[in-house]
């Protein structure tokens, strides 16, 4: 027996009001901060649908609501444009209920923040932004103080500088500050801490080994022309003006 037209017209009807502008709430990436969507879902397959129109619909919106909720609890509240372009694409893609024959559909959504969660994100960028300038401050007094540390002459100014500083009870004054001194200007930030400044210093040291002036004057030619040898003219070149005095060689223990 044929199904009557009208009763496929009620179903697809039944099912279009069921899955229009339903709403969901969803997570996002910040705890207890929550997205507020409502979805709408257009159903691709043609009735006869594969049981009740209503169970249908309520089929495709707890499938909708997982699927929105599983991508939205990766978005930044902070930055909604970004979450409804990333929600919205995911839902945009053809799905289809198990049953048989199983139904396809599609689905769009509209994406915002309640009230309060817009006054959560808004409460939590605000102390980011406070924590973010506490630590650089802080940062910048640390590396500032680092050095100030590692100067020798400037440590032992802090010394002398506290209330009750006894020379007499201080036999090696000058070792003390330099083996402090030594230690804090062995600190490098964490953007110094690569190959190419290891080796800096390493040659550093290798020249400050050399305190004999003629000593560093051939060490300086012997590296102008390895660096020529490598066809770096430019990099000769600035060592070469080292030697003609046109940038001065530091004496020896001033590396």
């Amino acid at each position: 027996m044929t199904t009557p037209r009208w009763s496929h017209r009620r179903a697809r009807k039944t099912v279009r009001r069921g899955l229009t502008r339903f709403e969901a709430r969803l997570r996002s990436a910040c705890p207890g901060i929550g997205f507020t969507a409502r979805i709408t879902a257009t159903i691709l397959t043609e009735p006869p649908y594969p049981g009740p129109a209503e169970e249908i619909a309520a089929a495709v919106r707890a499938t909708l609501r997982k699927t929105a909720g599983e991508v939205s609890r990766t978005c930044d509240p902070a930055d909604l444009a970004t979450a409804r372009d990333v929600c919205g694409r995911h839902l945009g893609q053809r799905r289809r209920l198990p049953s048989d024959p199983p139904i396809e559909f599609t689905a769009e959504l509209v994406l915002d923040l309640l009230p309060d969660d817009r006054a959560a994100v808004a409460t939590l960028l605000n102390a980011q932004r406070k924590q973010a300038v506490a630590d650089i401050l802080h940062r910048q007094k640390t590396d500032a103080l680092i050095a100030e540390l590692a100067d020798p002459a400037a440590l032992l100014v802090r010394w002398v500088d506290r209330d009750g500083a006894d020379w007499s009870k201080h036999s090696d004054v000058a070792g003390n500050v330099n083996s402090i001194a030594q230690a804090f200007a062995q600190h490098r930030p964490r953007d110094e801490r690569t190959v190419e400044h290891a080796a800096v210093e390493v040659l550093r040291e290798f020249l400050a080994s050399f305190p004999d002036q003629s000593q560093k004057q051939m060490l300086y030619t012997i590296l102008a022309a390895g660096m020529d040898s490598a066809q770096r003219p430019q990099h000769a070149a600035k060592t070469q003006a080292l030697l003609n005095g046109n940038v001065a060689v530091a004496p020896a223990g001033e590396s």
